[in-house]
């Protein structure tokens, strides 16, 4: 009955935005953070917690440390898109679908053929020298010698364009995310926990007619919406979707 009803509000919606975490990868097999399984539950360090080892401080005081857990942890190169992205790109080529705002920083939104896709911590596909501001891909990061990537030009360290702990959302990303909600009849919230800030406030511009909540747990946002489902958002978007 949930599918059918979220059949229904897409097809009677023409400004669907879709507001997605880490819940979204996890079918990818990519780990989300907060779970029971999640990072932040894994005895990562003794010394350090998950937060501390992906913040600016760390990556500035302990370069070598942060990469060797951001590519061990933060980095899946093998992944591919799962039935959520898959729907959500087809969603987008409908017309109906205008914008997939994620969390992520794994790139398979745009690998299942999303466009318009803001990605408000950034992305592990770039990567840009903190001294002479050179691009690298992914495959350049692996490929560098050694445990922290240098610049090939210049020899600095070459930073993934991912937001850490301590370091402001970018501008740009912030204004389209909070306009496309805003202007959105639909917003599907998919795959999280809304506990991440200031990225969970931006839901609060929703000035539309639904809001779906689609996660495997309840979160606080559920009593604001219109429906809810607690199931994996793959098999959810891939039966009102795909199927």
């Amino acid at each position: 009955m949930n599918i059918e009803k979220l059949k229904s509000m897409i097809k009677n919606s023409d400004n669907i935005v879709f507001f997605g975490g880490a819940g979204v990868s996890t079918e990818s097999n990519i780990p989300d953070f907060r779970s029971s399984s999640g990072l932040f539950n894994e005895k990562l360090n003794k010394n350090f917690t998950p937060e501390q080892l992906v913040s600016r401080t760390f990556f500035n005081r302990y370069t070598e440390d942060f990469f060797k857990f951001y590519k061990d942890k933060l980095i899946y190169p093998d992944a591919r898109p799962n039935n959520a992205h898959i729907a959500l790109a087809k969603l987008e080529k409908s017309g109906k679908l205008k914008a997939v705002i994620t969390q992520n920083i794994d790139g398979l939104h745009q690998m299942a053929g999303s466009n318009n896709v803001l990605e408000l911590h950034g992305s592990v596909h770039r990567n840009y020298c903190t001294d002479c501001n050179k691009f690298f891909s992914l495959n350049d990061i692996l490929n560098l010698d050694g445990v922290i990537p240098h610049c090939d030009l210049c020899g600095g360290v070459v930073k993934p364009d991912v937001v850490l702990y301590e370091e402001a959302l970018d501008d740009n990303v912030i204004t389209k995310a909070i306009n496309s909600i805003r202007n959105a009849d639909l917003l599907i919230i998919g795959g999280t926990s809304l506990k991440v800030y200031p990225a969970a406030s931006f839901i609060n511009y929703f000035r539309g007619k639904n809001i779906v909540v689609i996660n495997k747990d309840n979160i606080n946002f559920d009593n604001k919406a219109s429906l809810v489902i607690n199931k994996p958002i793959g098999q959810v978007l891939f039966k009102t979707v795909l199927s």
